[in-house]
């Protein structure tokens, strides 16, 4: 488990918990349901399988997760992000791909946490995220052009090629489907932020396109028939798992875990600047993995930590997880009191939701910053990651935004700063300092930076020409760390001076630089007299030795 036990979180969190605090929860929930429920019914049918499923996978999510989760504000559900991963799935597998890699991955999420592994997720940098996130948004928005078009295409393996196919032409849009989309396009741009309290404008938005499409009496497609039961009839079963191709979906099921991941500790980061209580990661984590291992089961999708309606929850005045347990209550109660109406909504009204969500989805925040002050670095990770996600599979994207992050970071730590300069004797006398000697051949060289494999050839190329150095002090406190291959580079440079009668020194040495050495025998072969607090000490110790080449 996490840090702090789940029984703990839960003594801090209802400490002092009274009628007025639960009437906020009451408050709080209803209101996030509200916003859920068009969310939902949208992302279930966004991943490929059914308005049901996403409304199956909402509720359990913020019953189950909410009450397991790492923080108070947490409320999770099917979220546009994880949509766009599971449309691929579907097509390819059907709807045994998405339970079977939910699964999966429910399964890594827990181990993770377990593991306490959380903290690496936050590793990815977030140039990267930005792109993905990105990419992402035009997976969703290009994904429901069919819906708002009232048209069917043909389907294509990525969201590049979907994208470029309707310019090929060969489909007529439905003006009625088309009128459908932009009403609710339209009462999400424009329907006042004070308004969204009291009616969220995405719920608004599919109450007036229904509307319209009812009484014209248009024959667009709509969401159809929603069973009235938490455990649909299409749903995984051990029988029904199709072991066949398992391997199929270890790729698939590493995406959809990297994605909860990240989702879920990044609305935590959003949640905890807004409130200003930690999130525990590692038992969010366990809480994802046991949530996501028992949806599929029970006919739903993978689901993640979602920011808005996190979001909404603490500006409804929010105080526990009682919000997310409240939120599912009130779409458990929609599923059987508002489902003659909820089976009416045109799906052109569910693409509208979609596009507008998806338009909002990226961080134009970030991406103002990081191309307003010219980022070259990130600029480049974020356009390379976005573009991969559109035009490759999702899984390789991953893979190739964590192969970049790796450079972006390697690029950024692996200089390291060599400063080279030859003793002033009369300086320091004047500071105070007795030299018994007037040796000029003894050199102080101040390094910053880690002193790891990225890092030697830099390191080599400065020590390259010693001739007639009779010390060379090397000033570490700027190193906190070595790796086995800054070990052998200083192991060369100690063998270099040595033969030629020089002496190598250390001074201000980090604490974990010093264990490192020890542990690589460079204490021992250079001995500890060679080791001191300050290079000025260093310095006076040279000069006593005296010099062979003066």
């Amino acid at each position: 488990m996490s840090k702090r036990s789940l029984a703990r979180l839960y003594k801090d969190e209802f400490s002092g918990y009274s009628l007025a605090k639960f009437q906020q929860d009451l408050l709080a929930g209803l209101t996030v349901a509200a916003v859920a429920l068009p969310l939902a019914l949208a992302f279930g049918v966004a991943s490929g399988a059914t308005a049901a499923a996403g409304l199956v996978t909402a509720i359990l999510a913020g019953a189950l997760i909410g009450a397991l989760g790492g923080a108070p504000y947490q409320i999770s559900g099917p979220t546009g992000a994880m949509s766009a991963v599971l449309i691929v799935l579907v097509q390819r597998y059907g709807l045994e791909g998405i339970w079977l890699a939910g699964l999966l991955s429910g399964f890594l999420l827990l181990i993770i946490g377990i593991l306490r592994l959380g903290r690496f997720i936050a590793f990815i940098p977030s140039a990267v995220i930005s792109g993905f996130t990105s990419g992402i948004a035009l997976i969703i928005f290009i994904g429901q052009i069919d819906n708002f078009l009232g048209v069917k295409t043909e389907a294509a393996e990525t969201a590049a090629l979907k994208f470029i196919g309707y310019f090929k032409g060969g489909f007529i849009p439905d003006g009625h489907a088309i009128t459908v989309g932009v009403v609710v396009i339209l009462t999400m741009m424009l329907w006042p932020a004070k308004w969204n309290s009291r009616i969220p404008a995405s719920l608004m938005g599919l109450i007036l396109a229904t509307a319209l499409h009812w009484i014209l009496g248009w024959s667009t497609p709509v969401i159809g028939s929603i069973p009235q039961t938490l455990l649909l009839q299409d749903r995984l079963s051990l029988a029904n798992i199709p072991w066949d191709n398992f391997a199929d979906f270890i790729a698939p099921a590493l995406t959809i875990t990297a994605l909860g991941a990240v989702e879920s500790l990044l609305c935590g980061a959003v949640g905890s600047n807004m409130t200003g209580i930690r999130m525990q990661a590692n038992q969010e984590l366990i809480a994802q993995g046991l949530g996501n291992m028992l949806i599929p089961f029970f006919g739903g999708v993978p689901a993640t930590a979602a920011i808005a309606r996190s979001s909404v929850g603490i500006k409804s005045g929010g105080q526990t997880r009682l919000v997310s347990i409240i939120h599912a209550i009130g779409l458990l109660l929609s599923m059987f009191l508002l489902t003659p109406l909820m089976e009416q909504i045109p799906l052109a009204a569910l693409a509208g939701v979609l596009m507008v969500t998806a338009a909002r989805m990226s961080e134009w925040h970030a991406i103002r910053f990081m191309f307003g002050k010219v980022f070259k670095t990130d600029m480049i990770a974020f356009v390379v990651t976005m573009f991969a996600t559109i035009i490759l599979d999702l899984t390789q994207a991953i893979l190739i935004g964590s192969f970049l992050a790796g450079l972006v970071f390697l690029n950024k730590i692996a200089s390291i700063d060599i400063e080279v300069q030859e003793v002033d004797i009369e300086r320091l006398k004047q500071r105070g300092i007795d030299t018994a000697g007037k040796c000029n051949h003894v050199r102080v060289a101040f390094l910053t930076g880690p002193l790891f494999f990225a890092a030697t050839g830099q390191f080599n190329e400065a020590f390259s020409d010693l001739k007639d150095t009779h010390a060379l002090i090397l000033s570490m406190r700027g190193v906190s760390l070595i790796d086995t291959a800054g070990l052998e580079a200083l192991h060369r440079l100690h063998d270099q001076l040595h033969k030629q009668g020089g002496t190598l020194m250390f001074a201000g040495v980090h604490e974990n630089a010093m264990n490192m050495m020890e542990r690589g025998g460079l204490v021992k072969a250079i001995g500890e007299g060679n080791f001191f607090w300050s290079s000025d000490q260093a310095i006076v110790e040279a000069e006593r030795r005296g010099c062979k080449f003066c």
